[in-house]
């Protein structure tokens, strides 16, 4: 039964609360055709602040932006056997152009390693050009069958770095340094406490050696594969001829590396911190960090109050603080308390006539309901309390999603706690089994191996499926 938000309980269903609140949320809507989305005011802005976050950290870590085009010659995909295989049933194909057939079809990118390979083996010549290091912004297409909005689309957003380097120990540092900079990105901007791991070979991007993932528990037990880094080897650089004179004057392959975040991570923040009312946003990355709402009846009162409101907005805003003032007359103060509420602004600030006299605001934190999560401040400590809360409401978002993958997360010695535990989240195991041992268990519990992670206990165990001594633990669980 839905609520006054229009929602359905996510204990009810997950699924429809889902899909019910990126619509009501104004995040985004169905374009035209089967499988595509179209991407809101209120969902871009949130796209553009994990932008940001993200855009610093690559070019700190001295990478550049790029931009290369979007359709590819089949050729280019068909030179990396493991490549094409890996993404031939998604590939969207052009066979005609300008009204003609043309003499060779071009694939709409499913992402750009192809198209990088041909050009890096055209603008690297000597060590002096390495390493190069680039990161797009940009769109791919890859035609799914089963599509969920933000999660699973045919065109989706998201930027895909790109390097070459001289030896494998260079490749594999930026294969592992991108990995901890999205971890960082997770934990720190959107509160999301993901798995730092490797992928299975089964689960390997088609044509690297190694990925690496990110994966995250939703708010219903499953998991997602938040963003992957990965490594090459020279595979690429041989398909596509990427060499290097070397110091000593002879040709070496290069070393290349890939890594993406996309527009799915706006599902993942939806699903691991949302609630029956609707959006709960990171403070860092929502698009408003402060609604400021008037309170008034009398049109003496509007006057003062909206004054006093837009002064809050300015002096916030003064401090570096995302901040929007509902001055719409049409509504009442309650009807607008439940809308921003379901779009997840972080901080709400009330003020009335009682407030201008008292010379108080009340404040109430989304993550906190009701009225445990509302205090009354001074008008002259808002901006820092603001400012703690923010921080409160980050702390307590980040806590709160570790405390719920931790309880929802089994360690199981065999295969009938297995099916148990990936009912409800992740299985920690104990595993040393074999790529066709990974996919019956796939096909018996619709688990995948999610990773392997980086810190690992250490010493040895039984895997859980085999019963042969293992000497690693792996993390199974359930995706979309």
């Amino acid at each position: 039964m839905a609520n006054q938000q229009g929602l359905v309980s996510r204990a009810e269903d997950f699924n429809e609360w889902y899909n019910t609140l990126v619509l009501k949320a104004d995040l985004a809507d169905y374009g035209p055709v089967r499988g595509t989305m179209i991407i809101k005011p209120y969902g871009w802005a949130l796209w553009e602040n994990i932008q940001r976050a993200l855009d610093w950290r690559f070019k700190a870590t001295g990478h550049e932006n790029a931009a290369f085009p979007m359709f590819i010659p089949m050729s280019f995909l068909e030179k990396e056997a493991s490549h094409v295989k890996g993404f031939a049933p998604e590939l969207a194909v052009v066979t005609h152009g300008g009204g003609e057939e043309l003499t060779e079809p071009l694939a709409v990118r499913p992402t750009s390693e192809t198209i990088i390979g041909h050009t890096y083996a055209r603008w690297i010549q000597s060590y002096r050009d390495l390493p190069i290091k680039l990161n797009l912004w940009n769109s791919v297409v890859r035609w799914e069958k089963r599509t969920k909005l933000f999660l699973r689309t045919l065109e989706f957003y998201w930027q895909e770095g790109h390097t070459a380097h001289a030896t494998a120990e260079e490749a594999l540092a930026e294969t592992r340094q991108m990995l901890d900079v999205y971890t960082d990105f997770a934990r720190n901007e959107a509160a999301i406490p993901v798995i730092p791991g490797e992928k299975s070979e089964n689960e390997r991007f088609a044509g690297a050696e190694m990925t690496l993932t990110i994966e995250a528990m939703m708010g219903d037990g499953r998991a997602l594969q938040s963003a992957t880094s990965h490594f090459m080897g020279q595979n690429f650089a041989r398909a596509f001829e990427i060499r290097y004179l070397d110091a000593n004057n002879e040709l070496q392959y290069c070393w290349t590396t890939s890594w993406g975040l996309s527009t799915r991570f706006i599902g993942a923040i939806i699903m691991t911190h949302g609630d029956d009312q609707g959006l709960v946003l990171p403070p860092k990355l929502a698009p408003i960090q402060v609604i400021v709402v008037p309170i008034f009846r009398q049109e003496e009162e509007r006057t003062r109050v909206l004054e006093a409101a837009r002064a809050i907005q300015q002096e916030l805003q003064d401090n570096g603080l995302r901040v929007k003032v509902d001055e719409r007359d049409n509504l009442t103060p309650g009807f607008k308390f439940n809308e921003w509420e379901l779009k997840g602004v972080p901080v709400r600030v009330e003020i009335g006539p009682r407030d201008l006299q008292n010379e108080t605001v009340m404040l109430a934190r989304r993550d906190v309901p009701g009225r445990e999560g509302k205090e009354s401040v001074s008008r002259s400590g808002l901006v820092a309390r603001v400012q703690e809360l923010l921080a409160a409401i980050h702390d307590n978002l980040l806590e709160r999603a570790t405390q719920f993958r931790d309880s929802h997360t089994v360690a199981v010695s065999d295969y009938g706690a297995f099916k148990e535990a990936v009912e409800q989240g992740f299985a920690r195991v104990w595993w040393a089994g074999s790529s066709e041992d990974e996919k019956r268990i796939q096909e018996e519990t619709r688990a995948t191996l999610r990773c392997i992670p980086l810190e690992q206990p250490g010493g040895e165990g039984t895997c859980f499926y085999t019963g042969r001594p293992a000497t690693q633990i792996a993390i199974f669980g359930r995706s979309y």
